[in-house]
């Protein structure tokens, strides 16, 4: 195919990444042309762009994974108990392997706490849960995935930004054999996408690369990077469990506000208040918590079952995987790395 002038392509493209429709609207090779365009037009070098786009094709089994990802959290629209999942993911495998990385870390857990502002166990955690401490970091090859994606047009805008910024990290020399992870585009220990990598990773070791994928240092300085971006909180906890009295109004105590993202997920928390309001309502915190702290009550598997006080900085592992499963689990990980 001979490409047009950018400026048709360029066109060409804005209208396809504006239109919502999952139907592929053009060939894949037409429309991994208009990407190559943005990618030039984006400073994107030619030797850089033939390596990465010279044999794809579309993944079949891409398309078939993005497809059959839930869009509810039932059937029913209810929620699965937290605690068969907690079983499956904090378990004793993970959580000794969480405890011999972390004690390995040495003077590097305080030199990332003090840098960052984040517990080195929080990130060892998260390290933990995306790729079982780099045992496993995906072998989807990432121009090719995320090309089908972009070209599949569920999440096309998306997935055509992370395209280009994955060719401008492949520019700056990093092979394309390195270049492989998760079906969705994500890469390295802590699972970034492109775009992720290029504004957040972190040269842990001070060797002039930023190597997510051998390298520990820079692996969870990026991750403690991200959460620092994101706005954790220093010294505060993601959240304690507390005793709650059985004649607690959870119906008063509803959130009035509607997440603009994730709100499935955000629902399920209660109105934020500071610690002492909810001493005075009987909701006691079996950890000590100043009482100026702001914390939301999170009672997941129901009356009569573990409660936690949720901080600010329970949001922001939210932020790194929008799921309370996700999120319990990490913060409960990185409680038991460091019992």
């Amino acid at each position: 195919m001979r490409l047009k002038p950018f400026g048709y392509a360029a066109a060409l493209l804005a209208s396809i990444l504006a239109t919502p429709s999952h139907a592929q609207d053009l060939s894949f090779d037409a429309y991994l042309q208009l990407l190559i365009a943005r990618a030039r037009a984006e400073g994107v070098s030619e030797p850089t762009i033939q390596r990465m786009t010279y044999d794809l094709t579309p993944n079949p089994r891409v398309i078939e994974l993005d497809r059959g990802q839930p869009g509810t959290p039932t059937s029913s629209g209810s929620f699965p108990r937290l605690q068969p999942y907690l079983d499956d993911h904090v378990d004793a495998a993970r959580i000794n392997g969480g405890r011999r990385n972390y004690q390995a870390l040495g003077p590097l857990a305080a030199q990332i706490e003090s840098k960052y502002g984040v517990p080195a166990n929080v990130v060892v955690a998260i390290w933990g849960h995306e790729t079982n401490y780099g045992s496993y970091t995906g072998n989807f090859d990432l121009a090719r995935s995320l090309a089908t994606l972009a070209w599949e047009g569920r999440r096309r805008e998306l997935f055509a930004t992370e395209f280009v910024d994955l060719l401008k990290i492949a520019d700056k020399g990093v092979s394309r054999s390195t270049l492989k992870g998760s079906w969705a585009g994500a890469f390295g220990n802590p699972q970034f996408l492109p775009s992720i990598y290029l504004r957040l990773a972190q040269d842990g070791d001070g060797d002039g690369h930023r190597d997510i994928w051998n390298s520990r240092a820079d692996t969870l300085a990026s991750i403690a990077n991200y959460f620092r971006d994101a706005g954790w909180r220093r010294g505060q906890p993601w959240g304690v469990l507390a005793r709650v009295p059985p004649s607690l109004d959870w119906a008063a105590l509803k959130s009035p506000m509607n997440a603009p993202v994730c709100s499935r997920v955000h629902e399920r928390h209660s109105r934020w208040m500071s610690v002492g309001e909810w001493k005075q309502l009987g909701v006691q915190p079996l950890v000590n918590l100043p009482d100026d702290v702001t914390a939301s009550l999170f009672q997941p598997d129901g009356p009569g079952t573990r409660a936690w006080l949720l901080t600010a900085n329970y949001r922001v592992i939210l932020e790194y995987n929008c799921s309370n499963y996700y999120a319990m689990s990490v913060g409960l990980l990185a409680d038991e790395i460091v019992r």
